[in-house]
């Protein structure tokens, strides 16, 4: 019989999570427990929010049993992960990710990054039937790029192509939220904001993948490296960005401008500026349903075996195929998309 698959999330304040003659004991604040058997179901995540309390004997049982954990903010943003000693233990395959970033084969996988990123766009503009990139035109400049600041050139083709995928995507949103740009970093206006938490999670779900495929995360093949930039999970994200952005399509077509509220942060040492941010109940709403995205069954074939598989499950592979070419073990890696 399979094992059921369970997901443990402490999202309200002043839950504990503990362990008890082998179960996993949640306990909320008003004293109901449910506990999960360890050895009857299959625990595939656990997510801390801030305000709850885990202990010391859960969480080596958790990294013992080889569970992801992630600790996010009251808000939803992740912020850290539980990560084992033995997870920078495969010296080959980081071996030949740092031999990758010399040899040319570097070059490769960032240009079909790119192509892939910039194709998934196109599958969101057919969708809702906007115009989209002239794929030949596309890989033929960026199979054109072979010297000199290649991953800049590069970038400057994704760049470009994003720039004209946003301004159409944006309009697929209620006008009262919709904006012009994609803005990034600091963003002050809602929709912005919402997208940032969105890629926040995906980030997330992408650096797990990379550090189980024993890859380091820090030393990519099209995105620069820079202190506190994980820029292999950066290259990664682009391969999935679109299923992020389809789902808020999809999510945002009821939020009005009154779902959103106004912070003043720090902008920097001497300035303090407002930010627009989706209100608290919608916002756990949201990264709710975006968990549950990631949870969802896709038609792609398994490495090993099966038709279907979860979209975390694709990522995970995903991370794991792209080592195997980086050691050799492998002649070509083509990322699959949905």
């Amino acid at each position: 019989m399979k094992t059921k698959v369970a997901k443990i999330v402490l999202d309200g304040r002043g839950s504990y999570l503990g362990m008890e003659k082998g179960c996993f004991v949640v306990r909320d604040k008003e004293n109901h427990i449910e506990k999960y058997p360890l050895f009857e179901n299959e625990i595939g995540e656990v997510v801390l929010k801030s305000g709850n309390l885990v202990s010391t004997g859960a969480l080596a049982s958790l990294e013992f049993w080889d569970i992801d954990v992630l600790v996010v903010t009251q808000k939803g943003q992740p912020v850290a992960m539980l990560r084992g000693l033995d997870d920078d233990s495969h010296v080959k395959t980081r071996i030949s990710q740092y031999e990758a970033s010399k040899n040319g084969k570097g070059i490769s996988i960032a240009k079909k990054i790119v192509s892939c990123r910039i194709e998934t766009e196109n599958i969101i503009l057919r969708k809702h039937g906007l115009q989209q990139h002239d794929m030949l035109t596309v890989n033929r400049a960026i199979d054109g790029v072979a010297s000199g600041s290649v991953t800049t050139k590069l970038m400057a083709i994704e760049g470009h192509c994003s720039k004209y995928y946003f301004k159409q995507v944006f309009q697929l949103f209620p006008k009262k939220i919709r904006v012009e740009n994609r803005k990034t970093f600091k963003a002050y206006d809602g929709l912005n904001n919402l997208f940032n938490l969105a890629y926040a999670v995906l980030k997330w779900k992408v650096h797990k993948a990379i550090i189980r495929a024993k890859l380091e995360p820090y030393l990519g093949f099209l995105h620069s490296e820079a202190w506190g930039k994980p820029s292999l999970v950066c290259d990664f994200m682009e391969l999935y960005r679109y299923l992020v952005e389809d789902f808020l399509i999809e999510n945002s077509a009821s939020f009005r401008q009154e779902d959103f509220i106004m912070k003043h942060e720090d902008y920097s040492k001497n300035k303090i500026g407002q930010r627009e941010y989706l209100n608290d109940s919608a916002t756990g709403d949201l990264t709710r349903n975006l968990y549950n995205l990631f949870e969802s069954t896709v038609e792609v074939d398994r490495i090993r075996y099966g038709k279907r598989q979860t979209i975390d499950t694709l990522i995970n592979e995903e991370a794991l195929l792209l080592a195997q070419y980086l050691r050799d073990e492998s002649r070509t890696w083509n990322p699959r998309t949905i």
